[in-house]
């Protein structure tokens, strides 16, 4: 299938759009880590493995990473990471009428699923958050999970077997705290990392059509 990438920007939103040459099948926003930028190995590759399934994919900079070019986002930058998310689905939306999906990895994930949480109206059809950061390396006492029990968003997790910021034991946990009538699965990467490297293209293709797989059942 031949999918065309290019610059997109349209008011605060800003990143790279993959355009399947058909109708899409559906929507996918992705978002980078607290260290990152939409330039990533991971989300390019990711978006690619998408686009090649019939998605229109927009892997887009946060706020945070717009207004510098380095370094974390500040303790403050959170609700405004979320608000350039849910502008970016509003966008989106306006390309098509597919099913929408968020995705981010790491701090880019968390964000979605608090957006998520945050605002059940948006109409989402799935979430997929790779590499969650349950907690920062050191600190499994300072959880990152209390949004979860507002979620109600089917949720697909993908999980290094050797990340620091949750343990395979940790995620499944955390998951008891997601309303059991949310639908969630996790897809554990046997000694990967928090960062899933060596990203490479068999990688971004399992998550791909484990997501979709999981979408599919969620449908049933």
């Amino acid at each position: 299938m031949a999918v065309s990438v290019q610059p997109y920007q349209q008011g605060s939103v800003r990143g790279f759009l993959h355009q399947p040459d058909s109708d899409p099948a559906g929507l996918l926003i992705l978002t980078h880590g607290a260290g990152s930028d939409s330039r990533s190995l991971l989300l390019r590759a990711l978006a690619k493995a998408f686009a090649d399934q019939s998605l229109l994919v927009l892997r887009c900079d946060l706020p945070f990473r717009q207004a510098r070019a380095s370094g974390p986002p500040s303790r403050s930058s959170g609700a405004a990471d979320r608000q350039g998310i849910s502008e970016a689905a509003a966008q989106l939306r306006n390309l098509s009428k597919a099913p929408l999906y968020l995705a981010g990895h790491s701090y880019g994930g968390r964000q979605a699923s608090m957006l998520a949480a945050e605002q059940p109206d948006l109409g989402l059809a799935a979430l997929l958050l790779l590499s969650y950061p349950l907690h920062p390396p050191d600190k499994p006492e300072d959880l990152r999970t209390g949004h979860f029990g507002a979620l109600m968003t089917p949720s697909f997790f993908v999980q290094g077997t050797r990340d620091p910021f949750g343990s395979p034991e940790e995620l499944r946990e955390a998951l008891r705290l997601i309303a059991p009538t949310t639908p969630t699965r996790v897809l554990l990467l046997e000694g990967c990392g928090h960062d899933l490297s060596p990203c490479k293209s068999d990688l971004a293709r399992l998550c791909a059509s484990s997501f979709l797989d999981f979408v599919v059942s969620c449908r049933a």
